[in-house]
């Protein structure tokens, strides 16, 4: 007698009755049953994250770092434990679902691993380490229920800005400017070679990169500095500040990309303080959309005041330029400028509903097929503009699409 699995038979019961906007998606709803998820990644950003879908039924827990691996245990003993992801996803532990909280080299291949044997997926920011993976990773996720770690797009004040663009109260947005005051830059292999830590499977986290010896610098956090693995200020932080815009003016692709800055202490690692700049064609005229980080600001913040004198000096923000004023805003706040010119505006009903979490958001569409707000369609492409800006850093300055 052929044995069904529980895979098999929920999807099944869909196919049964009103089709689902996913083939893939399960009746949980109906069934009440936690969906099963692995987790790859469980250390620091990870951890975080296996707090989010904890609720549900936490199947298989992954790390390349034991530490890691047995605190994540500890707190849900009866998950089974890997090392190496690919053995985690062809055990047959009827796995519905996936979250990649690796380094950025590894996001597009444990994800499109998990995805090609038909799994949900949620990965962190940025979405893949390449241009070319971000196209691949949103083709291989339709389909499937997908969301990219960019928790802040379920913010409140970010449904209120998404708003009020929308009544362009500023006019035509002829400019953006984004800046951040991190700085994941000046990576460079000083640290002398020598064994890896008995807790650490080094091959497995270098993944598919070159083959080299063990060095201290890489490991947990400091990948970041590295373009093998990383990709400095802008890949960590541009998919969170870079959002913001990228929804408020339903953003396309970019014709044309320039970047800045200074020489690296070494070829291997990030620059500090780029600036880039991308060319939109955009409402039938062309929007240039800056980023700046580390110490780089744009110039026209210098001059930015409030009605009451006081300079504007944000650590980070965003900043959109019209033709009738501006609108600054960061993760929680936003401000209409000049003040004086606005005194009175009555900002537009809130029209977005408020999310009821962002893993919640993807773990709901899992159950309803329902799609999620930073899907790999939508977080492919702001994925793919972030990279570019390094892309064009690396090619000489400047990208024509």
């Amino acid at each position: 007698m052929c044995e069904i699995s529980r895979r098999e038979s929920l999807k099944a019961s869909l196919l049964a009755g009103a089709a689902p906007v996913f083939y893939s998606s399960r009746a949980w709803s109906a069934l009440l049953e936690p969906i099963r998820i692995g987790l790859i990644g469980v250390g620091n950003r990870g951890n975080a994250n296996l707090a989010e879908v904890s609720h549900e039924h936490v199947v298989a827990l992954c790390d390349v770092d034991e530490r890691y691996l047995k605190s994540a245990a500890t707190q849900h003993q009866g998950a089974a434990t890997f090392r190496d992801y690919r053995e985690m996803l062809d055990t047959d532990l009827d796995l519905d679902a996936v979250v990649v909280s690796t380094p950025d080299h590894t996001h597009a291949p444990a994800s499109m691993a998990a995805m090609q044997r038909g799994l949900h997926c949620y990965c962190e920011k940025p979405l893949t380490h390449s241009v070319e993976e971000a196209k691949a990773m949103a083709q291989l996720g339709k389909g499937l229920v997908t969301q990219m770690g960019t928790q802040i797009h379920a913010g409140d004040n970010y449904r209120r800005i998404v708003e009020l663009m929308r009544t362009k109260p500023i006019g035509k947005v002829t400019e953006v400017h984004v800046w951040c005051g991190k700085d994941w830059s000046g990576g460079r292999n000083s640290a002398p070679e020598q064994p890896a830590p008995d807790h650490l499977d080094w091959k497995l986290w270098l993944g598919d990169r070159a083959d080299r010896p063990y060095r201290d610098g890489l490991h947990p956090g400091s990948w970041r500095r590295f373009w093998e693995f990383g990709g400095g200020t802008l890949a960590d932080m541009g998919c969170h500040y870079m959002d913001l815009p990228f929804w408020a003016l339903e953003l396309g692709t970019p014709k044309l990309v320039t970047a800045d800055a200074p020489e690296p202490a070494h070829p291997v690692g990030t620059p500090k303080d780029l600036h880039c700049a991308w060319t939109f064609d955009h409402q039938g005229h062309e929007l240039v959309f800056h980023w700046y980080d580390g110490s780089r600001r744009p110039d026209c913040l210098s001059t930015l005041t409030y009605d009451n004198g006081q300079p504007v000096n944000w650590n980070s923000g965003v900043l959109f330029m019209g033709e009738d004023g501006m609108v600054l805003a960061d993760y929680g706040r936003h401000y209409l400028l000049p003040e004086q010119q606005f005194v009175g505006f009555t900002p537009p009903p809130a029209s977005i509903p408020s999310s009821i979490g962002h893993h919640r958001e993807w773990l709901e569409a899992i159950r309803t097929g329902e799609p999620t707000t930073c899907h790999f369609a939508y977080s492919g492409n702001l994925t793919q503009t972030v990279l570019l800006g390094n892309q064009a850093y690396r090619a000489g300055g400047s990208l024509k699409l």
